[in-house]
Formats: C-alpha cells, sequence, structure tokens
C-alpha cells in the first residue's frame, strides 16, 4: 500500500499550476472549441484542474499568429535573437524551482529525482541554443562551372515548426525541439499533451517575460483533431514530433500529402550490455536504478540488461537486491524514488503486459510484479530474469518499471541480442575494456550509444540524441539538433 498526502497535492496543485489556458498570439484562451480535460493527479487520482482544449479552429489561429510573428522573429538581427534567448535562458534557470514543482503534479516525477534535475535540464538547453543563433552560417564552394560562377549557401530558417511534445518528460521535450527551432529563425506552434500541459504554459510564460514577441511561441493543448489539424495545415512548415512509432505513422501519412518534412524521436527497446570486467559495487545499482526512473516510464531507458554468463546470478541477485531498496511512493516525499504511472490506461497496461509475461513464460519473475493498491496509479518496479530475447517483454516498450534480464556468452551474441529488435534509439555498455567499446560501438544499431554510467545522457545539449529504425528518424541536440529547422538555399552568380 502506498500512501500519499492528498491534501498536500490539493494545496500544492491551487498553488503551484500555472493557469490552464491556450496561448495565441499572445492572446490567452480559457474556453475553446475542443471543450475540456479533466486533468487527473497521477498520484492521487483524483481531478486536479480542466484544460482547455484547440480544436482546428484554435490550431488554424495559432498557426495565423506564428506566421505573422515570423515576418519579425524570422527577419531579426541574429545578435539580438541570441539576446533574447540568453535572457529567456536565464529566467528559466531563475524558475528551476517552479519546474520542480509543476513536474509531480502534472506526471508524477518525483522531486527527489528527475523532476529537480528538469529545469536546469531545460535551462541548460535553452542556453546552448540561444549562443548558436548568431553563429549559423552558409558556405562559399568552388566554381566548377565553365562561366566562372560564384558559388555560395545561405541558412535559412523553414517558417513555421508544428511540434507535437510527449508526455513522460514534456520540459526537457519541450527544451529539445523548441530553442533550436528559435535560434534558426523559426516561430513555433506547440501541442503538448492534453494530460501534460503545464510545462508547456510554464516556458512560455518565461519566454514572454524575457521579451519574446507574442506569437513566436504558441501553445494549444488538444487531442488528436488538433493534432492532426496542425500535420495537415498548410502554414505549417515541418513537424517535429515525440511520442510512439503508431502514432508517427498516421503524422507521416498526413505530411505526406503536402510532402512535409518530418522529425520523429520515437520509442524504444534500449539494451544494457554489462560485461564481467566492470566494477560490479559501481555498475549494477546504476543499471537496476536507472531502468526504474521516471517509474519507468522513458523511450531511452535501459530496460533490457544483457549480462555475461559468468556473472549473471551475482547481477540478477545485485540487481534486485538494488530494485527492492527503491522507495516507492508519493511523488511530493523527496525520499520517494519511484512514484505513479501517468494514469489509469497506462497502469492497467503494463500490468497487463507483467501478467501475460508470467503466463507465457516469457522470463523467471524475481522481484515484483504486483500493483500497488493506492489512490494512484502505481505498479511495483518488476524484474525478469531468464527473459527470452523474442518474447514480447523483450520486444515491446513496456514504459513502466519493469526490467528484463538475458544472459550471453560472447560479444558477438551480445551484438545479436542487443540488435534483434526493431528499435534502435539507444545502447549502454558497462565494459573497463576501451578496445571493447571500440568494437561495439560501431556494431550497436542505435542513434546513441552510452558507456559506463554517468549523468543522464539525454540531457547533454551537446549531443545529437535520435534514433533509427522504429525509433524514428532525426536528431535532437547539438548542431545535428540546429540543422533540423535550417534549410540550405544555394545561390550562383555569373558574370554579366
Amino acid at each position: 500500500m502506498v500512501t500519499v498526502d492528498v491534501e498536500l497535492h490539493r494545496r500544492k496543485a491551487e498553488q503551484d499550476l500555472p493557469r490552464p489556458r491556450l496561448i495565441i498570439g499572445g492572446e490567452e484562451l480559457t474556453e475553446a472549441s475542443g471543450g475540456t480535460y479533466e486533468h487527473v493527479n497521477p498520484a492521487t487520482g483524483l481531478v486536479q484542474s480542466r484544460i482547455p482544449l484547440a480544436g482546428p479552429a484554435e490550431v488554424d489561429r495559432a498557426v495565423a499568429a506564428a506566421r505573422a510573428a515570423f515576418q519579425v522573429w524570422g527577419t531579426m538581427r541574429p545578435a539580438e535573437r541570441r539576446g533574447l534567448l540568453t535572457r529567456f535562458a536565464q529566467l528559466i534557470r531563475d524558475h528551476i524551482e517552479d519546474f520542480a514543482a509543476v513536474s509531480p503534479l502534472e506526471n508524477g516525477v518525483c522531486v527527489g529525482g528527475w523532476a529537480d534535475n528538469v529545469g536546469r535540464a531545460v535551462a541548460e538547453w535553452t542556453e546552448y541554443y540561444a549562443g548558436w543563433a548568431d553563429k549559423i552560417e552558409g558556405m562559399v564552394g568552388a566554381a566548377y562551372s565553365p562561366y566562372e560562377n560564384v558559388e555560395y549557401t545561405v541558412a535559412e530558417p523553414y517558417g513555421v515548426i508544428g511540434h507535437i511534445i510527449t508526455w513522460n518528460s514534456p520540459a526537457l521535450s519541450l527544451a529539445m525541439k523548441v530553442p533550436p527551432s528559435l535560434a534558426a529563425g523559426n516561430t513555433v506552434v506547440i501541442k503538448p499533451a492534453e494530460s501534460t500541459p503545464f510545462s508547456a504554459l510554464l516556458f512560455a510564460d518565461l519566454a514572454r517575460q524575457a521579451g519574446i514577441p507574442d506569437g513566436v511561441i504558441n501553445v494549444v493543448t488538444g487531442l488528436g483533431d488538433a493534432g492532426e489539424a496542425l500535420v495537415g495545415h498548410p502554414g505549417v512548415d515541418k513537424i517535429s514530433f515525440t511520442g510512439g512509432p503508431a502514432t508517427a505513422r498516421r503524422i507521416m501519412a498526413t505530411a505526406a500529402r503536402s510532402l512535409k518534412p518530418v522529425l520523429f524521436e520515437l520509442g524504444g527497446k534500449s539494451a544494457n550490455l554489462l560485461f564481467a570486467d566492470t566494477d560490479l559495487d559501481l555498475v549494477t545499482p546504476y543499471c537496476a536504478a536507472f531502468a526504474m526512473s521516471n517509474s519507468g516510464q522513458g523511450c531511452a531507458l535501459p530496460t533490457r540488461l544483457l549480462v555475461e554468463r559468468a556473472i549473471y546470478e551475482e547481477v540478477v541477485e545485485r540487481v534486485v537486491a538494488t530494485v527492492a531498496a527503491l522507495p516507492v511512493g508519493d511523488p511530493l516525499d523527496p525520499a520517494t524514488y519511484v512514484g505513479p504511472l501517468i494514469n489509469a490506461v497506462a497502469r492497467d497496461r503494463v500490468q497487463a503486459m507483467i501478467e501475460q509475461a508470467i503466463a507465457d513464460k516469457a522470463g523467471r519473475l524475481v522481484h515484483g510484479g504486483e500493483r500497488i493498491e493506492s489512490e494512484g496509479w502505481f505498479v511495483a518496479p518488476t524484474v525478469f530474469a531468464d527473459v527470452d530475447n523474442t518474447s514480447d517483454l523483450a520486444q515491446r516498450e513496456v514504459f513502466g518499471p519493469v526490467l528484463a534480464i538475458t544472459p550471453f556468452d560472447s560479444e558477438d551474441e551480445a551484438v545479436g541480442l542487443a540488435n534483434a529488435t526493431e528499435y534502435g534509439l539507444s545502447a549502454y555498455v558497462q565494459t573497463a575494456d576501451i578496445r571493447r567499446v571500440n568494437r561495439l560501438v560501431p556494431r550497436l544499431r542505435a542513434g546513441t550509444v552510452y558507456v559506463n554510467p554517468g549523468p543522464n545522457p539525454i540531457t547533454c545539449a551537446a549531443t545529437p540524441f535520435g534514433g533509427v529504425g522504429a525509433s524514428g528518424f532525426g536528431r535532437e541536440g547539438g548542431k545535428a539538433g540546429l540543422d533540423e529547422f535550417i534549410q540550405v538555399k544555394g545561390v550562383g552568380i555569373g558574370r554579366l
């Protein structure tokens, strides 16, 4: 049984959550054509806010506002854009505690875990891309034509970018998408998930305080019809989406009608390769706890642990001991590490996958597996050993606190197991052998590879992040993330 301080959650919601509304061209709408959505606190199961939902009409207004603002923002001196974005980043840094306060109420993130770091990550991503705003360059090419032309390129913004934001880490998703868009000179229409609109509202409020003109950032929370309207709108020049492959396929089909480019950061089933030469005292707690962070609701989390057979049984014992000691409970309690899932549907889906894995004998249940009785949506941290790598447990994204452990006997087998999935977002390697690292990195089919324990890798703004296969395409982070929102125009000048 998990006990949650319901009264504390109610008071914090009244105090800390931004006022529900749409933001379109600086205008704030508390009513919209899409009706309302009852936002339920994941920890208490109680309605704590009613969210106005945009329909196609509000999306149309938001796109018009963004297009009008593009005439100002897109032609602004790059140094001026840099200054405004730098001021925006500083305001975010000044309000780190506000992001930490919103996150547990919005989607159940624990204040003692990711919630305390989310505002810092948003500030750092915004600072990073602010610095790029006046460093976007073209190039002069060699003249190969017989006419002695002068050839050069110009880097230009697309115009209006539609950003469809994920619910599991909405603030970071905003930071990965919006600052590079703005640094390149684009304006944006943001569609947060209906279950997590508050981070986007806080983000937009701070942008306005920083002096970023109205209409540059527009927020239209909505359901599927709003997303469909945004993707299909002729005034939107590119779509950036973080979410699942099924939704991405629908977005791609709609975008294809106008040949609109898309950026997809999708799901993952990331393998974590643990070799016998590593320091188990350091590595095993990291492997066990990181997979359970944010209650397992992370696309890049290492949810498949592949262990060299020589240390396999010892690692399983150590993992179970670590997971059993993780505090599960109220996300507002600083001692809590594992909080609730986002909603009742997610809890029931995760529980059903656990029960199906047990019924299918997909692996040996060594810890957890049960639903936790509570006012909110809790599932016990769960560990399966001896997992069949062809099973649903190893192949499907659970998106809950479930870790699957499988043994291997050789590097070749480990790579084969890691790559034997439709996903290719991230891979992890735990080893003391740098020669092994150099061998494995090019062989692992993943957009990013992380070696040995460190901070949450996605928080590094300078490193490109993205996937292959069913994990999507395009990159967020680094210059590659900036280039996603730039079009290159070629220019040739001949002699008169």
